[in-house]
């Protein structure tokens, strides 16, 4: 099946959506792969221009990596590739993907076919797209993550603490407020949760305590399940869930069923 270039798979997106004004979400919206890099302000124009005649939202996470399972057809010799596990090698967890092939002496895609299966995080995002994302005034802030991995994405643990902490804090690349509203509100109301994503009576009290002078990620690629400092209390449905840097014994979240969403979050397309 022939690959749809950046450009013509938001078209086809956009095509799908639009007769009937479906509300279309871009989740994990990037520019990836090293031919694709530094042309976030030129797709974002393209959305941009779309959102005139139909409801286009985006999410990305912060972070210059992806990560999925271990495709060969994605060792191209130009980005870096980390093996997060392997079935047949569990040993190679954490080792590059270009020095496991050299140790070999095959290419890095045969390398990648013996390790199968495996998952792996790949390093195909440029830190400047993804800010130039990040600060759209319509993307939200996303996450995901395979957490039976063996060395899966820090984004599990470490996402939301390197918004507030990283990009908007330290390189104030947006505002804190505006970090937040992207975690919450902006998220809440794209995907239709009435009742979330503020603060206000009558609002499910889903809050999160934080420190703005210290909250930061402390997972990375090395060391991924580290929890983020700065995280005072987490309130779940209004009661305490996190304190003290642990869980409490209360569990008062609840599945948010598809006949509770509206129909603003019927159709999305991912990418990973």
């Amino acid at each position: 099946m022939q690959r749809l270039s950046l450009v013509e798979a938001l078209k086809e997106a956009f095509a799908v959506s639009k007769p009937d004004r479906t509300s279309l979400v871009l989740s994990h919206h990037k520019c990836a792969g090293v031919s694709n890099w530094g042309r976030a302000p030129e797709i974002l124009g393209l959305i941009d221009t779309a959102r005139r005649a139909q409801p286009i939202h985006l999410d990305c996470y912060p972070y210059t990596a992806g990560s999925t399972v271990i495709r060969p057809d994605l060792a191209d010799g130009e980005i870096e590739i980390l093996i997060n596990w392997s079935t047949p090698y569990p040993e190679v967890a954490g080792r590059t993907l270009k020095d496991i092939a050299a140790e070999w002496g095959m290419t890095e895609a045969d390398a990648a076919q013996r390790l199968m299966p495996g998952g792996a995080s790949y390093f195909q995002i440029h830190e400047q797209d993804m800010r130039d994302i990040l600060k759209h005034s319509c993307c939200m802030v996303g996450s995901d993550g395979l957490p039976h991995d063996s060395l899966p994405h820090p984004r599990l643990w470490g996402t939301f603490p390197r918004v507030l902490g990283r990009y908007a804090r330290d390189l104030k690349l947006i505002s804190l407020e505006a970090a937040v509203h992207k975690m919450t509100g902006l998220s809440a109301t794209t995907f239709g949760l009435d009742g979330r994503g503020l603060i206000s009576a009558g609002m499910k009290a889903d809050i999160t305590v934080f420190d703005p002078a210290t909250v930061i990620d402390c997972a990375t690629f090395d060391a991924p399940a580290q929890i983020s400092d700065g995280i005072v209390h987490v309130f779940v449905n209004g009661s305490l869930a996190w304190t003290d840097n642990a869980p409490t014994a209360t569990r008062s979240g609840k599945f948010i069923t598809r006949a509770a969403e509206s129909s603003a979050a019927r159709s999305a397309t991912r990418q990973r």
